[in-house]
Order: structure tokens, then sequence, then C-alpha cells
């Protein structure tokens, strides 16, 4: 074959392979973008591959976010997202049940709570302390100037908020005054102090959450703080118990009347309010009422793909019922599990 001959043969085969590229039958995945809070990631992945293994023709992206962060997603900055869930069911009502403007309706009117948990004390054999502490003595180990403690930014994450309120329930519990100016507010300029009225305690908190030295740590999301308890950067982290069982950490288990771990205790609860200081954003659930944890799902009113996302979200509520290792517990039968709350309820 001549060479001129030899270059028209394999330009002819390039044309052919190309058409046959854009002509194939082969049929385009539908890409479902979920947000959900960071501690439900790791389980969301595994429902991921078992969920595309059945659907392969809907490919699922994971985007983990702070609670807050993930419903900004879809308030704030407007973004195309499937499915929203979070670690703290009252925030979708707080903050979706709003108008999207332009004579539109709600970005949501419904959420489905599926998933509980508590908050725990992290650490590793290294933190300081780790020899002598234990449930009945954790709040004074933490109290110590040399014990670097960690939680995730409560203006983004709801375990931040949490991390706040437990330690401010945990002064009454205790009852030792100060209690929380030692663990958490002397590191702020000006102190953090809760005020307590009539059986209330209230924090209100500045817009830019920014430690003064060195004794706390703030990241974006409570699973932002495990490598700093891996490194050494910090002692302690006040973390959800999935999040500590997944990582394979020790943890301290903390008293039932302070662990927003039991709706036994929801009254209990319910004596502390933290207010947000985050005002940069339309959107914001800056009230915060202490009260047991429990996670949630929507699909936004402005999803683009409201049918896969349905599908998608009953077979994660279906593996939530089942529950795993490191996964946030079912929630018990009969207390409202997979039961839809409606703006009207």
């Amino acid at each position: 074959m001549t060479r001129p001959a030899a270059l028209l043969t394999a330009l002819a085969l390039t044309v052919l392979m190309v058409s046959a590229g854009c002509t194939g039958t082969g049929q385009e995945r539908t890409v479902l973008t979920v947000v959900p809070a960071g501690s439900l990631l790791s389980p969301l992945e595994e429902i991921e591959a078992a969920f595309e293994d059945r659907h392969p023709d809907i490919d699922v992206r994971l985007e983990g976010h702070g609670s807050i962060q993930a419903i900004r997603q879809v308030t704030d900055l407007k973004r195309p997202i499937d499915v929203v869930a979070v670690a703290d069911a009252s925030l979708i009502p707080d903050m979706m049940y709003i108008p999207m403007g332009d004579g539109e309706g709600n970005y949501t009117d419904w959420y489905i709570p599926f998933a509980e948990n508590e908050i725990v004390i992290a650490c590793t054999g290294r933190s300081a302390g780790a020899d002598e502490i234990t449930p009945e003595n954790w709040h004074r180990v933490l109290s110590r100037p040399d014990v670097r403690v960690g939680f995730s930014n409560p203006m983004l994450d709801a375990c931040g908020y949490r991390a706040l309120m437990v330690t401010a329930l945990a002064e009454e519990y205790y009852d030792e005054p100060g209690l929380f100016r030692a663990i958490i507010g002397n590191s702020f300029d000006p102190p953090l102090t809760p005020a307590r009225v009539d059986g209330m305690t209230t924090l209100a908190l500045p817009e830019r959450m920014r430690p003064a030295d060195g004794k706390v740590a703030i990241r974006d999301g409570s699973i932002y703080l495990l490598s700093l308890l891996d490194s050494g950067g910090i002692d302690y982290a006040f973390e959800y118990k999935s999040v500590a069982e997944e990582h394979g950490l020790r943890w301290i288990d903390l008293p039932a009347g302070i662990n927003l771990g039991s709706a036994a205790h929801a009254d209990d609860y319910r004596k502390v309010h933290v207010t947000l200081g985050f005002e940069r954003f339309r959107s914001i659930g800056s009230e915060r009422v202490g009260q047991p944890i429990v996670y949630a799902v929507t699909i936004p009113a402005t999803a683009p793909h409201p049918d896969e996302a349905r599908i998608f979200m009953e077979f994660a509520l279906d593996a939530f019922r089942e529950g795993g290792t490191g996964w946030p517990r079912p929630m018990e039968t009969g207390a409202g599990a997979a039961t839809a709350y409606h703006a009207t309820d």
C-alpha cells in the first residue's frame, strides 16, 4: 500500500470510530448529587456501592459537609442538589421551609428522620491523661490547661454546637460553676460564657469562632478533627459515637443526661440554647435548642432528578433500618422512623 493510500485508510478508520462513539446505543447514566453530613459519609459510601450495583443507570456522587453547610448548598449557593441528609432533623424545617423567591414554593416541605446518635469524647492512647480519664472524671481532665480539645465549627456543623451544649449541660450536671469556661470558653477573647436564667442556659456565639490560644482547635466538620487527633494536635475531640467507632478510636461515654442521645432526657437537653452569630448568608437556623440527636433526609424542591432521588433515598432508608458498624443507630420502631414530617404537621 502506498503512503497516501495508508493515510487515507487510517483517516477512514478514525472517522468510523468517532462515528461509532457518537451514535452508540449505550444509555447515559443519570448523575445523582447527594450531600450528607460528614458523619454519614462512610455509611453512604457503602450504600452507594450496593445501590449502583442494582441501578447501573444511576451514578451517585457524594459530597460531605457539615449539616448547616449541606443545606446551604441548596438555599444560599443555589446548587442543583438531589438529596440532602443532615445530622440534626430540626435544621430542615428551620432552614428549608422558606420560600425560594419569585413566587415559588419552599425549598422543601418535608423530611424523614431515620437514625440517632450521641456525643462522646474521642481520644487515642497518646492523649494527655488517657491513662486516667473515665466517664466519671472526663470533665476534670478536659479542664486542665495543658489538655487540648477539639470540636467542629458550630456555624457550619451540628456536632459543633452540640459540643457546646454538652459542655454547658455538664456544668449543671456536675454542679461545677465555671466548667464550660475552663474547657472551652476561656480560649476565646472575649471568653464564651453561658448565661443561666430561670433554669435555662443560653450561649451567644460571635460570628467568627477563632480560639485565642492553643487549648482549643476548631475545624469545619467533626470528621476533620480525626487527623488532628491522630497526629497529636489535640488530645480529645467531641465526636459522634458512630464516628469514633467507625475509625477505631477510644472514646469516653457520657451520662445520658448530657450526651444528647436519649429521648428520655429531652426535657433536660432543652434547657440549653446556643445562638449562632453567623449573619452573612440569607438563611440560617440561628437559634439551636438542645434535643436528642436525630438524622433526617429530604429531597429539595429544586432537585434536578427527583424520581431517581426518591429511589435512592428509599434504598438508603432501608439500609439504615438494618444498620452497620460505625453507622448512626437505627431509630426505634414507633419513634418516627421513616415517617415523613410535613410543613403542616
